[in-house]
């Protein structure tokens, strides 16, 4: 989420509203698919994930946006997947789509879930309209839900800001990273451990795109 920061010369009366994170997903709709879905980080974190998860394993995708290709690639081999988004537009997009999953509306933050219950966790780029206490809360009770052995999956865009104004995919949003060593204490410190990980630039497939670093953690409980 690294487009371009907000122009600070624009008066703000002559600013567009930021979005939140519904409002902002509910607009950009199949458009995030078609600039991220390609990215080769992202298919590779999911062929490890389907080398180490035993058939039939129950898998939970955070923030599973239009169900492609995280949810789509899971379910088709064969795993249950439940996907949880903030975005009606995106669920209904998901639901559609990948009809072999299940997807359901809601704010993970809010969303009861038993410690213990999921094969793995797949979290991509689903933090980063939160608060740094939100997104170390939310790491802690996710590691919480994946089984003993399990596995989890994090993407993160790897740079320290904090409220940051930003224009992504022509919408004015705020958002909150932490740099890559911060990040890797939070999943450590929610009782992780980081089994390899993946960092690169990848340019969403979009006009005037510029390329954005990517963090990938590939993690056991």
């Amino acid at each position: 989420m690294t487009d371009r920061p907000e122009d600070p010369n624009v008066p703000d009366e002559d600013r567009t509203p930021l979005q939140p994170a519904q409002a902002l997903f509910d607009a950009l709709g199949i458009a995030y698919e078609e600039a991220f879905a390609a990215s080769e980080a992202h298919h590779a974190s999911l062929r490890w994930l389907l080398d180490e998860l035993v058939p039939g394993s129950r898998v939970l995708d955070v923030g599973s946006g239009t169900g492609r290709p995280t949810a789509e690639t899971l379910s088709s081999a064969g795993h249950s997947v439940l996907g949880i988004d903030i975005s009606p537009v995106m669920v209904d997009l998901a639901t559609r789509q990948v009809p072999d999953a299940e997807f359901r509306c809601g704010d993970i933050r809010a969303v009861a879930l038993s410690d213990s219950s999921f094969d793995a966790v797949c979290v991509y780029f689903a933090l980063l309209q939160m608060s740094r206490e939100e997104q170390v809360s939310l790491v802690t009770r996710l590691a919480r839900t994946v089984k003993p052995g399990g596995r989890m999956v994090l993407a993160t865009v790897p740079v320290d800001v904090e409220g940051a104004e930003f224009v992504f995919m022509d919408h004015p949003v705020r958002a909150t990273s932490f740099a890559r060593d911060d990040f890797v204490a939070l999943v450590t410190d929610a009782g992780l451990t980081v089994r390899s990980e993946e960092s690169l630039l990848f340019t969403p497939s979009r006009p005037d795109a510029e390329p954005e670093p990517h963090l990938f953690l590939y993690c056991e409980r």
